[in-house]
């Protein structure tokens, strides 16, 4: 029989976060391997609990969750989300404005969708969230990446963006907190990715999904917040933030310059219909999360577990030879360099493939994250300390082996 191909469009998609390593883990594990997975933000697993008030009131609202919602989303969540946005700072949001979604990531495909034809371009951060990439291949664009410098803390090279806008150029990525390298970026930072958006007339997308997850007292700064004659379209949920990546509950806000938009919009709003509505259980879950305690500080304040678990893992990673990284002001993520010359690593998933079968710890390479060269990976910080302490020495043993194996001992 003729075989049955995947399409086309697929051709430059990767989702390595969930790619080829992890499915040889997941065989690994079916002949009773146990993986140490430092490989994806999946906060439930290493007990991170949502807050039981949310839990709570999901419960209770489960009787009235059967039937479809508005195809945005029910109003009192989004009323929440607009007082949010109050909250953020960013004007002249009202209820008609905000999306909710099966978590951000339907949100940001949509977006892309409503918007892409053949031909046009979207900046996009390098190393990237690659589901960004994803979307904005799948829609018909074109992904042109934009550097993110590490000796700069990975912050955006603007001189970078600059020569990258063309006519084809229809908006920004920004990735801020940013996965996976834990940045969090300045006001003036952000001020000039606003002024290069106004110039060229440039959407900026702002995904801000880990906006609480924030260290050492830093504060973070919408976007959104910075002008009113730019279109800006910021994402959000509750996976992060409130430890609630099952319920699948994100929302979408346009705001700005919308008066030029009204063709895009109607074009959200008709994909939005399309998908008839995001699931109510999860939307119960918004309002009270958001009017509620959050506990959130509490795990990154000076003696939370997730400052505790981070300061860990970069002292653990940074005493390796050969190892460097900058250290995270948000976010659930480190994203460590390899010296080339201790590692002369050609393919990392190959790389990624040998750690798991030797040390049996999965990572995910950093070229799954668009990083143009072989030499980064990214580790999550969420197991306990001492599950912590075992893997990064399992990562520590394992280099040591790879420098002998090359003759860099």
């Amino acid at each position: 029989m003729r075989p049955i191909q995947k399409s086309k469009k697929l051709d430059d998609v990767c989702y390595d976060i969930r790619g080829p390593v992890l499915e040889k883990a997941r065989q690994m594990e079916e002949e009773g391997h146990k993986i140490i997975k430092l490989n994806i933000g999946n906060l439930a697993v290493f007990g991170f609990e949502p807050p039981d008030e949310i839990v709570q009131d999901m419960i209770r609202n489960m009787g009235n969750a059967s039937g479809y919602t508005d195809s945005k989303g029910m109003f009192a969540p989004r009323k929440s989300v607009m007082h949010y946005c109050q909250q953020k700072q960013i004007q002249g949001v009202t209820i008609d404005d905000i999306y909710l979604g099966n978590g951000a990531s339907e949100l940001i495909v949509m977006s892309m969708n409503a918007l892409l034809n053949t031909g046009d371009e979207v900046l996009v951060p390098a190393p990237d969230y690659p589901l960004w990439t994803a979307a904005v291949s799948l829609s018909g664009g074109t992904p042109r990446h934009y550097v993110c410098d590490e000796q700069a803390g990975w912050f955006p090279d603007i001189e970078d963006i600059k020569k990258k806008i063309n006519s084809n150029t229809r908006a920004i990525v920004v990735i801020n907190p940013n996965n996976p390298t834990g940045a969090l970026y300045p006001v003036e930072l952000l001020q000039q990715i606003v002024d290069l958006a106004r110039q060229h007339q440039l959407i900026i997308f702002a995904d801000e999904i880990y906006d609480k997850v924030l260290y050492d007292g830093e504060t973070h700064t919408s976007l959104a917040a910075l002008a009113d004659d730019v279109l800006f379209i910021t994402f959000n949920g509750l996976s992060k933030n409130y430890r609630s990546c099952g319920y699948r509950a994100g929302w979408m806000v346009v705001s700005g310059e919308k008066k030029h938009a009204k063709g895009y919009i109607e074009g959200l709003n008709m994909l939005a219909s399309m998908r008839l509505c995001a699931n109510a259980p999860g939307q119960y879950a918004i309002q009270t999360a958001l009017g509620g305690y959050q506990s959130i500080n509490d795990l990154v304040g000076p003696h939370g577990r997730l400052t505790r678990q981070r300061d860990l893992a970069y002292q653990l990673l940074t005493d390796i030879p050969g190892v460097t990284c900058v250290k995270p002001k948000a976010a659930l993520y480190m994203f460590p360099r390899l010296d080339p010359k201790m590692y002369p690593i050609a393919d990392d998933q190959d790389f990624a493939y040998e750690l798991l079968a030797e040390q049996r710890v999965l990572i995910v390479q950093g070229t799954g994250f668009n990083c143009p060269t072989p030499d980064h990976f990214r580790v999550v910080f969420l197991p306990n300390t001492d599950d912590l302490a075992d893997s990064m020495g399992r990562i520590a043993s394992f280099l040591e082996g790879y420098r002998r194996r090359n003759g860099k001992a």
